[in-house]
């Protein structure tokens, strides 16, 4: 509950329209209960007792109320005729039931304000953490289950919301003020209703235990179906590729039988609510119906039929109210439960931050060094084991090795993608872990092997983080990627929106535009995942001309793995399982015969 109510701060942006939704409400009860008062006096009128004046009590007191309201209104209905009684009371009523809508909807106008903001607001905030996590986190979950949690959780948690702020200004409103023209009425017939009461409590509260371990296993099953579905469409070529589209169908529909079980289970119990609390009002209405009717049989009742029927239309009133109130404990069990899965990740730290002194780094002086540096990821063995390298301003370093060596963990502690265990990573003397992180991004350009592009324009995919700089800019970094006479070969140029993941484009296509996205950045350091890899043999040539052209007074890390590429490097760096076992030139590691050497006759066969 505590977990819960923690999202109500989430109303302070929506004071005004929430205040206006819930003074409509108000109002809204308040002429419901006059459109039922107005029963009595027409029923009255229409069994000829509205002339009737009732003797007001020598010694008035709080139970004398009921008296005292009748005697108001037969003097008032005595100074005019049935005719001219039934208009006035057809108008009132028209006019009554008129405002009751009326504020019924601006209600509703008011409260859709607060409901949407809401929603969107935590949908908001949960995006911008998604943003402040490290690439860790990731790693760790599925894009599936965080997709659920930001749309599915949110939804939940919005709607139990909207239930107890609804029920908490309409409710008890409605069943305080209804409550006690019941007890004017007839106070010990009422007073036993309410006795029966607490048997609803008891079985709504198992109801809402039940749902809310039901709502958690359904959300936790509708995240795992996300995941497929995001799996599945990612790598829709593969599925088909290996005619393996039965298996995923399989796959899918045994989770959406679990989700349907777990589902039906849950939408089973959430309807057990209303049917209870109906058949707890129905009790409640038979014995009223017993004891005035009774009563009335025998000749010992004072009640009018007006007034039987007021109280019947005021309970029945009331039923729905009671109903919602009940129901909301339900709503607060199944919000919780998303609460406590949306608020697992707002509360999760980041793990890379701005130091409080943290201070703006504009350029690379002399070098950047790794001092004796180890990482791991979490719980997995260890990565790197006492890295120590030097990369020198413009110096461009290949770093090489067998699959699984390390070489892509270790040019993404450069950037801080990733926080080294031991050690320190500084540019030129500074701690990374010191310096602004916007700031030193700023100094990096990345091209991966993995292209990976936006569902958008090529206009924009390439001026992705630089989209203040002009036209001829990104055309001018177009054409030194060699991308430039494709893209306006297509239909709409540089506004061809290139689909979900640029598959739109051939492969090389799309190593272009992400070659041309870094080039267009212009940054001092540069980190290139063997960007040509995808490429054939022309653009590959263009391409490395131009980046080549690019890296030129720049630093420049590689990773290599077609060893062609790392023989007009400065230095190559040789990792073998998380060390780095040889530095030199590409003629000295040929020279020195050890796994540099292996690695290059291997892939050309010497």
């Amino acid at each position: 509950m505590k977990v819960f109510l923690r999202f109500f701060k989430y109303t302070k942006n929506y004071i005004r329209p929430l205040i206006l939704a819930n003074a409509m409400m108000l109002l809204y009860v308040l002429f419901s209960l006059l459109s039922i008062t107005l029963i009595m006096p027409f029923i009255d009128l229409l069994f000829n007792q509205g002339s009737q004046k009732v003797q007001l009590p020598k010694h008035f007191s709080v139970f004398d109320i009921k008296d005292y309201l009748t005697y108001q209104l037969s003097v008032l209905t005595s100074q005019y005729t049935k005719l001219e009684l039934v208009t006035y009371l057809c108008i009132t009523m028209i006019v009554v039931f008129l405002l009751k809508n009326l504020f019924s909807y601006l209600q509703t106008y008011f409260m859709s304000t607060v409901e949407q903001g809401m929603i969107k607001d935590i949908r908001g905030d949960l995006y911008t953490h998604f943003h402040k996590l490290s690439l860790s986190y990731f790693t760790e979950e599925k894009k599936g289950i965080l997709i659920s949690r930001i749309i599915n959780d949110v939804q939940i948690i919005k709607d139990s919301m909207i239930a107890v702020i609804n029920s908490m200004f309409r409710d008890p409103t409605v069943i305080v003020s209804f409550s006690i023209v019941l007890f004017i009425f007839n106070w010990q017939l009422t007073l036993l209703i309410y006795a029966i009461l607490p048997i609803t409590g008891i079985f709504l509260a198992k109801i809402g235990n039940s749902l809310k371990r039901r709502s958690i296993k359904s959300q936790e099953k509708i995240a795992d179906i996300m995941s497929i579905l995001d799996e599945t469409f990612g790598a829709m070529r593969i599925v088909k590729a290996f005619g393996m589209e039965d298996y995923e169908i399989k796959k899918f529909d045994k989770e959406e039988t679990r989700y349907f079980s777990l589902l039906t289970s849950l939408v089973r119990r959430r309807a057990l609510a209303a049917p209870i609390t109906e058949f707890i009002g129905v009790i409640s209405v038979t014995i009223i119906l017993y004891f005035i009717g009774s009563k009335i049989v025998q000749g010992k009742s004072d009640i009018t039929p007006g007034i039987f029927f007021a109280y019947l239309g005021i309970f029945f009133q009331m039923m729905p109210s009671l109903k919602l109130f009940g129901q909301v404990f339900n709503s607060i069990k199944e919000g919780t439960a998303a609460s406590e899965r949306v608020f697992a990740i707002l509360d999760t730290k980041p793990q890379i931050f701005d130091a409080p002194d943290a201070a703006e780094i504009k350029c690379i002086n002399e070098k950047i060094e790794l001092q004796n540096v180890n990482f791991r990821y979490e719980k997995d063995k260890e990565i790197l084991k006492n890295i120590n390298l030097q990369i020198h301003k413009g110096e461009v370093v290949a770093i090489v090795g067998p699959s699984g060596a390390g070489k892509s963990t270790l040019v993404d502690l450069i950037p801080r993608f990733y926080d080294v265990d031991n050690g320190a990573i500084l540019i030129d003397g500074a701690d990374i872990r010191k310096l602004k992180n916007k700031s030193l991004l700023n100094l990096i350009g990345i091209v991966t092997q993995e292209t990976i592009l936006f569902n958008d324009t090529i206009r924009n995919n390439i001026s992705y983080g630089s989209q203040s700089l002009p036209e001829e800019k990104i055309v001018e970094a177009a054409m030194a990627a060699n991308a430039h006479n494709f893209i306006t070969e297509l239909s709409h140029g540089y506004d061809t929106v290139i689909g979900d993941r640029g598959v739109k484009l051939s492969g090389g296509e799309r190593q272009r535009i992400s070659i041309a996205r870094a080039l267009l950045k212009n940054p001092p350091i540069l980190i290139l995942d063997e960007a040509t890899s995808s490429l054939d043999t022309e653009s590959e040539t263009l391409v490395q001309m131009a980046i080549e052209r690019l890296m030129k007074g720049r630093t420049s890390i590689v990773i290599a793995h077609r060893l062609s590429t790392t023989q007009n490097a400065d230095r190559i760096v040789v990792l073998n399982e998380g060390e780095i076992v040889e530095t030199g030139t590409h003629s000295e590691l040929m020279m020195l015969g050890g796994l540099y050497n292996k690695l290059f006759n291997m892939q050309f066969k010497l």
